[in-house]
C-alpha cells in the first residue's frame, strides 16, 4: 500500500494570506503602541478584579438594566417598597427601622459602583495621557499640510490666469449669446401664443372648427412643452380649454343646423349633397373631439323630416281637390279619408317617390360621413406603420457611442455647450413655425440663421390626403386620437343609420296606411285597385331595398297583413258566388258562350290568364252546345263555366300578388272541395230536389254531373303545375292539396257511374225476376230492358264520350247478365238445345241486337254465353 506523500509548503503559499492581514496588523501595531500590554501578569491585579466582580453581583440586577427609570412605577415599587414607609398602627418604630436600613443598603450598593468606576479609570490613565500628547502632534500635522494647501491654491491661481481664464471667458460670451437667441425667440413665441384667441376667433367666424380646433391643439402644447412657467400666461391654457368646450358646443349645433337645412330643403332640388366641404370640416371636427353622438342628431333630424314629408303632401293633394269641403272637416287626417281610391293612390305614389328621393340623400350624406371616418382610419393604420419604424430606426441610434462630457463651473459641460449652440436656433425656430398664427408674416433673420415661419397653425402636422364620393380632397391630421374599434364602430353606425332612414320611411308609410284603413277602406278594394296597390307597395319596397342594401320588413308586413284580409275577402265573395250558383243549378246541359270557349282556348296555350273583351266580336259568334277541351267535347252546366273563370281569377291574383301564392293554394283547395262536396249533396244525395225544386235526378243529371266533374280534373294538373312554379321548393309540399282533391273528384265521377249502374240493376231485377220463358219471341220483358237501355243511351250520348259510354255499358250488361242467369237457374233452365233454350237464344239475340245497333256500341262483346251454367 503506498503512502501520499505531503505537499512541499513554501513562503509563497501563504503570499495571499499575508496580503489579506497585513491592513489589519497595520492597525493593530498601531493600537499596540498606543495601549502597550504588561508583559506580567499581576496577580494582586487579578484578584482585585475578582473582588470587584464580587462586589457588583451584591447589586441587584434591576440596576443594571439598560431602562433602568424610577418613574417606571413597577421599577420604582422594586426599589422603595411601599411597606417601609406604611407607619399606621402600633408598628411605627419598626417600620422605622426597615427605612433606615433600607437606606443604608442603597448607600452600600452606591459606594460599591464607585470605587469600581475609579478602578476603571485607573486602569486607564495611560491612554488618556497619551491621547492629550496625540492632540499636539495632529495639530503641528494639520498646520503643515494647511500651509502645503496655500502654496498648490497659488500656484493652481497663476496657472488658471495664465492658461485657462481667456478660453472660459469665450465658453462663458458663447453661452451668453445662445442664451440671448433663446430668449429672443422665446418672446418670438410668446407674441404668436399671444394672438392665439383674436385669430381662433376670425377662424370660427368663418365656421374653420377645425382649424381653431389644431390652433388650440397646438397653443396648448407649446403651453405645456416649451412656455411652461410663463406668469403671463398662467390662465391662457384654462381659456383655451373654455374655448375649446365652447367650439364642441358651436360644432353640435352647427351639425345639427346643417342636418335640417339638408333633409328640408324642397325635394326638387337635383343637388344629391349640400355643402359638401362644410359638411367634412363639421365630421372632422366632431371626430376630432369625440363626438361620436352626432349620428344622433342626424336621426331625429330623419325622423321629423319624414313625418314633414307626409303630412305636406296630404296638404297638397287636399288643396287640389275642389270638391272636398275643408272648412267642415277640420283634421288632416280626416281631409285624408275623405279621397276616393285613385286620389288616395296618387297621394301614396306621391309620398313614396319623395321617400326615395330623401333616402337618396340621406345615403349620400352619410356616404360623404362614412369616407371621412375610413379615412382617419387609414391614417391611424399609417401612423402605427410610421411610429414602428421609428422605434426601429431610434434603437440602431441608440447603439453608437455617445462622446464624453467634461465637467466645467456653473454646472455646464463642453460637449453641451457646444451641441446648443449648434442646434438650439433651428428647434427654437421650429418650434416657432409649428406655433405661428395664421396671419403672421414671415420671421425676420439675425446673426443665428432661421427658416421662415409657415402661416398655417397645422402646417406641421403629418396629413394624409384622400377624396369624398363627390371629389372633396380630404386631409387628416395625425393628432386624430380615435381608436380604431371607434372608427369602425363609427363606420357601421353609418350603414345602420342608412337602414334606420329606410326603417322610418317604411314605418310612416306603414302609419299612413293604417290611418287610411280605418274605416275599412282597403278592405273594400276590389281586385284590380288592390293589385295596383299591392304592385306599387313592392316596388317602393325594393326601390328602397337597392338604396339601402337592406329589406325593410314593417311595410312588408303591412302588405302582408292586408293581402291575408283580400284573400279572405277575395275567397268569402267567391266561395258565396259558387254557393248561390249551385243553389240554383237545375244541371241541364247549357250553352256555352264564345268567351268562355275563348278562355278555355287561352289555357290550351299553356297560359293561364283572364283573356281581354273584344268589342264586338263576341256579339256576332253564337254559343256552343258543348266547351271544347283540347278536342275534347265537354257538356256542362253553367255553374262549371263560371267555376272555371273564377279559378282562372285565384290564378291570376297569384301571378299579381305573389306573396300570396300559399293562401291562394289553401283558399282555392277549399273551393274546389266545397264544390266536390257540395254537388255531390245536390245530385247523388238528391238535394236539388229540395233546393231547386226538380221531381228527380235523372241519368242525364247524373252524367252531366259527372262530365263537368272531369272537367275540373283535366285542368288540375294544369293549376298545379301553375302554383308549383310560384312556390318555393320548401312550399312544395303544399301541393299535395291537389292530389287529395284529385283523388275525391275521381272518386266521385266512380259513384256516379256506379249510380247509374245502380239505377239499371235496380230495373233488370224488377223486369227478369218477372220474367217466363214462353212464347212470343222476343218476350215482352226483353222488348222493356231494350226500350230502358235505349232511353239511357239517348240519355247520355250527348254528354259521355264514346268510350265512358262503351264501359258504361259494359258494367250494365255484366248486372243484366248476372240477373238473367239467376232467373234461368231459378227456372230450370239449361242450355240443353230444347224449346226453353231455343225461346231463351231468340230474347238474348234480340237484346244484344237492340243493343249493338246503339250509336257506338256496335263493336261491344256482350259475350252473352256467360248465362248459362256451367255443366259439371
Amino acid at each position: 500500500m503506498c503512502v501520499p506523500r505531503n505537499p512541499q509548503i513554501s513562503k509563497e503559499h501563504f503570499t495571499v494570506y499575508q496580503q489579506e492581514i497585513s491592513q489589519r496588523e497595520k492597525i493593530h501595531e498601531r493600537c499596540k503602541n498606543i495601549c502597550p500590554p504588561k508583559d506580567t501578569f499581576d496577580r494582586t491585579l487579578l484578584h482585585t478584579h475578582d473582588k470587584s466582580r464580587t462586589d457588583l453581583e451584591q447589586v441587584p440586577k434591576i440596576f443594571m438594566k439598560p431602562d433602568f427609570a424610577l418613574d417606571d412605577s413597577l421599577t420604582f415599587n422594586s426599589v422603595l417598597p411601599w411597606s417601609h414607609f406604611n407607619t399606621a398602627g402600633g408598628k411605627g418604630n419598626r417600620d422605622a427601622a426597615s427605612s433606615k436600613l433600607l437606606q443604608e443598603k442603597l448607600s452600600h450598593y452606591l459606594d460599591i459602583v464607585e470605587v469600581n468606576i475609579a478602578h476603571q479609570i485607573s486602569l486607564r490613565s495611560e491612554a488618556f495621557f497619551h491621547a492629550m500628547t496625540s492632540q499636539h502632534e495632529l495639530q503641528d500635522y494639520l498646520k503643515k499640510t494647511s500651509q502645503a494647501v496655500k502654496m498648490l491654491r497659488d500656484k493652481i491661481a497663476q496657472i488658471d490666469k495664465v492658461m485657462c481664464e481667456g478660453s472660459l471667458h469665450i465658453l462663458r460670451l458663447a453661452l451668453t449669446r445662445n442664451n440671448c437667441v433663446k430668449v429672443y425667440n422665446k418672446l418670438k413665441l410668446m407674441a404668436t401664443v399671444h394672438q392665439t384667441q383674436p385669430t381662433v376667433q376670425v377662424l370660427l367666424s368663418t365656421s374653420e372648427f377645425v382649424g381653431a380646433l389644431d390652433l388650440i391643439a397646438t397653443t396648448q402644447e407649446v403651453l405645456q412643452q416649451e412656455l411652461q412657467g410663463i406668469h403671463s400666461f398662467r390662465h391662457l391654457g384654462s381659456q383655451l380649454c373654455e374655448l375649446e368646450k365652447l367650439i364642441d358646443k358651436m360644432m353640435v349645433a352647427e351639425f345639427s343646423t346643417y342636418s335640417h337645412s339638408d333633409l328640408n330643403r324642397p325635394l326638387e332640388d337635383d343637388c344629391q349633397i349640400l355643402e359638401e366641404e362644410r359638411l367634412v370640416s363639421l365630421v372632422f371636427g366632431l371626430l376630432k373631439q369625440r363626438k361620436l353622438n352626432f349620428l344622433e342628431v342626424y336621426s331625429e333630424e330623419m325622423i321629423i323630416t319624414a313625418k314633414n314629408i307626409i303630412k305636406q303632401c296630404v296638404i297638397n293633394k287636399v288643396s287640389q281637390i275642389e270638391e272636398l269641403d275643408t272648412d267642415a272637416v277640420m283634421k288632416l287626417a280626416d281631409q285624408m279619408r275623405m279621397l276616393n281610391f285613385p286620389q288616395w293612390f296618387d297621394l301614396l305614389k306621391d309620398i313614396f317617390s319623395k321617400f326615395i328621393v330623401f333616402l337618396q340623400r340621406v345615403k349620400a350624406t352619410l356616404n360623404v360621413i362614412h369616407s371621412v371616418v375610413l379615412s382617419v382610419l387609414d391614417k391611424n393604420q399609417r401612423t402605427r406603420e410610421l411610429e414602428i419604424s421609428q422605434q426601429k430606426n431610434a434603437a440602431k441610434d441608440n447603439s453608437l457611442d455617445t462622446e464624453v462630457a467634461y465637467l466645467i463651473h456653473e454646472g455646464m459641460f463642453i460637449s453641451d455647450a457646444f451641441s446648443e449652440s449648434e442646434l438650439t436656433p433651428i428647434a427654437v425656430d421650429t418650434a416657432s413655425q409649428r406655433n405661428a398664427s395664421p396671419n403672421s408674416e414671415p420671421c425676420s433673420s439675425d446673426s443665428v440663421s432661421e427658416p421662415e415661419c409657415t402661416t398655417d397653425s397645422s402646417s406641421s402636422k403629418e396629413q394624409i390626403s384622400s377624396s369624398t364620393p363627390g371629389g372633396v380632397d380630404i386631409m387628416v391630421n395625425e393628432d386624430m386620437k380615435l381608436t380604431d374599434l371607434e372608427l369602425g364602430k363609427l363606420a357601421n353606425n353609418t350603414q345602420e343609420l342608412l337602414c334606420s332612414a329606410s326603417d322610418i320611411c317604411h314605418d310612416r308609410a306603414v302609419k299612413f296606411l293604417t290611418s287610411r284603413a280605418k274605416d275599412g277602406f282597403l278592405e273594400k278594394l276590389n281586385s284590380t285597385e288592390f293589385i295596383t296597390l299591392s304592385r306599387l307597395m313592392e316596388t317602393f319596397i325594393l326601390d328602397t331595398e337597392q338604396i339601402c342594401g337592406r329589406k325593410s320588413m314593417s311595410l312588408l308586413g303591412a302588405l302582408q297583413s292586408q293581402a291575408s284580409k283580400f284573400v279572405n275577402r277575395f275567397h268569402e265573395e267567391r266561395k258565396t258566388k259558387l254557393s248561390l250558383l249551385l243553389d240554383n243549378e237545375r244541371w241541364k246541359q247549357a250553352d256555352v258562350p264564345a268567351e268562355f270557349q275563348d278562355l278555355v282556348d287561352s289555357l290550351s296555350d299553356g297560359k293561364i290568364a283572364l283573356p281581354e273583351k273584344k268589342a264586338g266580336a263576341t256579339e256576332e259568334r253564337k254559343p256552343a252546345e258543348v266547351l271544347i277541351v283540347e278536342g275534347q267535347q265537354f257538356a256542362v252546366v253553367g255553374t262549371v263555366l263560371l267555376l272555371i273563370r273564377i279559378i282562372l281569377e285565384y290564378c291570376q291574383c297569384v301571378d299579381n300578388i305573389p306573396s300570396v301564392t300559399t293562401d291562394m293554394l289553401t283558399r282555392l283547395s277549399d273551393l274546389l272541395k266545397y264544390f266536390n262536396s257540395r254537388s255531390c249533396q245536390l245530385v247523388l244525395g238528391a238535394g236539388a230536389l229540395q233546393v231547386v225544386g226538380l221531381k228527380t235526378i235523372t241519368t242525364k243529371n247524373l252524367a252531366l254531373s259527372s262530365r263537368c266533374l272531369q272537367l275540373i280534373v283535366h285542368y288540375i294538373p294544369v293549376i298545379r303545375a301553375h302554383f308549383e312554379a310560384r312556390l318555393q321548393p320548401k312550399q312544395y309540399s303544399m301541393l299535395r292539396h291537389f292530389d287529395h282533391i284529385t283523388k275525391d273528384y275521381h272518386d266521385h265521377i266512380a259513384e256516379i257511374s256506379a249510380k247509374l249502374v245502380a239505377i239499371m240493376d235496380n230495373l233488370f231485377d224488377k223486369l227478369l225476376s218477372k220474367y217466363e220463358v214462353k212464347a212470343p219471341v222476343p218476350s215482352a220483358c226483353f222488348r222493356n230492358i231494350c226500350k230502358q237501355m235505349a232511353k239511357m243511351h239517348e240519355a247520355i250520348i250527348d254528354l259521355l264520350p264514346e268510350e265512358q259510354i262503351q264501359m258504361l255499358f259494359l258494367r250494365i250488361n255484366a248486372s243484366y247478365k248476372l240477373h238473367l242467369k239467376k232467373q234461368l237457374s231459378h227456372l230450370n233452365v239449361i242450355n240443353d238445345g230444347g224449346p226453353q233454350n231455343g225461346l231463351v237464344t231468340a230474347d238474348v239475340a234480340f237484346y244484344t241486337g237492340n243493343i249493338q245497333a246503339l250509336k257506338g256500341l256496335k263493336d261491344l262483346d256482350l259475350n252473352m254465353a256467360e248465362i248459362w251454367e256451367q255443366k259439371r
